[in-house]
């Protein structure tokens, strides 16, 4: 089996985090990681060259496939803001419905920008999705 490209590297958080580009993407990040910060109670970890990561978990497939993965994270990507933070183990239809414009991916929630969803909502989908995990999976911090 192949190992898992993502892992957690050395680089700094705030280095990243002060590289995204435009600079309303780079606004959005610093707030997205007080946002995590303050929700998780974790310190960032980079996870490859363009995720931060807030916790970890290792998982294990049916399939026998394993590896360790962040919790819950973000990437400040030009296109979009990714979020991952929804494990897919239960349905997340009525906090979206709430949240303001997004797009969704199998795991990951797509935001042009902060100032288009809720950030209360976006919150409480960040709490759940880690809960939910941790249902699954021993959560730990990073």
């Amino acid at each position: 089996m192949t190992e898992n490209k993502t892992k957690p590297t050395s680089e700094a958080v705030m280095d990243f985090l002060y590289q995204a580009e435009p600079q309303r993407r780079r606004e959005d990040a610093l707030v997205l990681d007080t946002i995590f910060r303050d929700v998780t109670g974790w310190e960032p970890r980079m996870w490859g060259p363009s995720i931060v990561g807030y916790g970890s978990y290792h998982y294990k497939y049916d399939s026998g496939r394993e590896g360790d993965m962040c919790a819950t994270g973000f990437s400040p990507r030009k296109a979009n803001l990714v979020l991952y933070i929804m494990p897919g183990y239960q349905d997340y239809g009525a906090l979206l419905d709430r949240l303001g414009k997004h797009k969704l991916g199998k795991s990951c929630l797509y935001l042009n920008k902060l100032a288009d969803v809720d950030e209360g909502v976006l919150r409480e989908i960040i709490r759940t999705g880690l809960d939910d995990l941790a249902k699954k999976y021993p959560v730990e911090p990073s």
